[in-house]
């Protein structure tokens, strides 16, 4: 074991630069921030609460879709809040704890949107392909297990790079980013990451072959969906959303790795931040407008429950 260098020290708190450069823009990104994160918020309760409320929508497919929204929420949670105080404090700071918090949240939603998106190309494959197995497939423990499936695996692949990150050595505590993120903190390192560094592209190849594989089924069903009038309509109203959504998170996701891997510090501040959130900003809308106004049961129900509300305020 090598022995302690002099620039070794303890790490209590980690200064985010990714805001030093646009600071004269704050209040924009305030302003900004404080519209956007709301609506974030009102468009995945609004799908949340119409699925839960209506029983034509206690299925499969609309309840992956209500756990894709939950997933939002919770991965901008970790996020947005802190990010608004940065905005208005004078010092970017966070917390050893606090950055290996926001770390867990933000990185175990992306993976929790893979795992969503890969249970619900199953449940697609099942009912366009199989559709008088589908009932004795997907019952409830089945929806029970994959629920289960998307939250644990990405917990625990996470909660593993967690602790790797925290037994090592840090030589520094400037973060160029507007929050804490895996590789940034490694980066900080006084020793090697190797271990750090395996782990982190088993993980990352394992989620990106969640979209391969999901890529390859949708193929199938493009063949399939071919044969019959009633297939293409299915395929277009249920598979053709899942689809943006996927390319959606794995763009974003790339992003993310490629630059915080291989990103030139020659980029203007603003392009990397744009890059770095990316995931944080389109994602978490994106998923409930598709799937709110695309799927007409969904818009359906949406709409007669806010005329409903209406007209309850009108009488």
């Amino acid at each position: 074991m090598q022995p302690p260098s002099k620039n070794e020290s303890t790490v209590l708190v980690f200064t985010l630069s990714g805001l030093n450069e646009t600071m004269e823009n704050r209040y924009v990104l305030l302003s900004f921030t404080a519209l956007y994160y709301p609506l974030i918020v009102f468009c995945n309760v609004t799908i949340i609460t119409t699925i839960l409320l209506h029983k034509k929508l206690h299925e499969p497919m609309y309840v992956f879709i209500c756990n894709l929204c939950v997933n939002g929420l919770f991965g901008t949670s970790g996020f947005y809040p802190k990010f608004m105080y940065d905005l208005l404090a004078h010092d970017h700071v966070i917390s050893y704890i606090g950055c290996l918090i926001q770390i867990f949240v933000i990185y175990s939603s992306i993976l929790c949107d893979f795992s969503t998106l890969t249970v619900m190309a199953y449940d697609r494959y099942v009912a366009i392909c199989r559709p008088l197995e589908y009932h004795s497939k997907m019952t409830n423990q089945t929806i029970l297990k994959c629920i289960l499936y998307c939250w644990l695996a990405p917990f625990f692949s996470m909660a593993v790079l967690i602790i790797l990150i925290s037994r090592l050595t840090l030589c520094g505590f400037n973060i160029e980013k507007l929050y804490c993120e895996i590789w940034a903190v490694a980066k900080l390192s006084c020793f090697s990451t190797t271990v750090n560094n395996v782990f982190g592209y088993i993980v990352i190849l394992s989620y990106f072959g969640h979209a391969i594989l999901i890529f390859c089924s949708y193929v199938y069903l493009i063949r399939k969906c071919r044969k019959s009038i009633e297939g293409r309509h299915k395929f277009m109203q249920t598979c053709v959303p899942h689809l943006l959504s996927l390319i959606n998170v794995t763009a974003a996701f790339m992003f993310d790795v490629l630059y915080s891997r291989y990103g030139s510090k020659n980029v203007p501040q603003g392009v990397r931040n744009f890059m770095a959130l990316e995931f944080i900003l389109v994602p978490p809308i994106l998923n409930p407008l598709i799937y709110g106004l695309n799927l007409t049961i969904v818009r359906q129900q949406v709409l007669r429950m806010f005329f409903k509300k209406q007209m309850a305020l009108s009488e």
